[in-house]
């Protein structure tokens, strides 16, 4: 099984928010996952508002051979900053 960190989507028409997810490759964007690893928020005002992510999970996810989608692998490297 290839685990790979992605976003779903979630919330309303012009009101977007992801769940950041780790995810069976298989699987379909917004389908079963595996664990909740945290949330982005497009239209928030500060970093600490768009992104809010469990850093922990990601690195055990990481350690287990999980790969990033590009977006999420952008979004880590910017919140790393």
């Amino acid at each position: 099984m290839s685990v790979s960190i992605r976003l779903s989507r979630q919330g309303a028409k012009k009101n977007p928010q992801y769940l950041i997810v780790a995810v069976d490759s298989t699987k379909k964007r917004d389908g079963a996952f595996l664990e909740h690893l945290g949330h982005y928020y497009p239209k928030g005002k500060t970093i600490q508002e768009k992104l809010r992510v469990n850093l922990d999970a990601v690195a055990r996810w990481k350690a287990c051979g999980a790969q990033f989608s590009q977006t999420v692998g952008q979004l880590l490297k910017v919140r790393a900053l």
